[in-house]
């Protein structure tokens, strides 16, 4: 069985922001090498040899990994997506928001939508997209907020 992770990219504040990440979702920092602890580290500078080669937290059974840059170009930042974390309780979700949001910005206030009993975004300091979501009892997901498997449409519809 496949399963999708997500994989960010940063400049320099991966090691800061991996360890943020771990306390905000109570997750176990695995993984977390420096290019100069890697057989890479005589591919890049000595001004580069401290930054992420990789790191992997994982968070319920899921990966989150990432990396600093090392590339010559300009960090562009990360754009182009949102992460999204789903929650059970109300509770929770607020506590996740509020520790995301320190140092962030707020895009849309966790609050009651049409398919949430909350669902917010945020940017958070480091960069990176958050959506945080408890799904409402038969909006997009059951009484506990796990997703359903969604119907078929096209041509394997049947």
């Amino acid at each position: 069985m496949a399963h999708l992770d997500a994989y960010l990219f940063f400049d320099g504040n991966c090691a800061e922001a991996m360890r943020f990440y771990e306390r905000v979702f109570h997750g176990k920092l695995e993984v977390m090498r420096t290019y100069a602890e890697s057989p890479a580290a005589s591919d890049v500078g000595p001004d580069r040899a401290q930054r992420i080669m990789h790191a992997r937290l994982v968070i319920d059974g899921r990966a989150l990994m990432a990396s600093d840059a090392v590339s010559e170009d300009p960090f562009e930042g990360i754009r182009g997506f949102a992460l999204s974390m789903n929650y059970e309780s109300v509770e929770e979700a607020q506590r996740v928001f509020g520790e995301l949001g320190d140092g962030g910005t707020v895009q849309m206030p966790l609050q009651q939508t049409f398919w949430a009993d909350a669902f917010g975004m945020l940017v958070d300091r480091f960069g990176t997209p958050w959506m945080v979501n408890v799904n409402a009892p038969g909006q997009d997901g059951d009484s506990t907020g796990k997703v359903r498997p969604a119907e078929p449409t096209g041509p394997e519809r049947r």
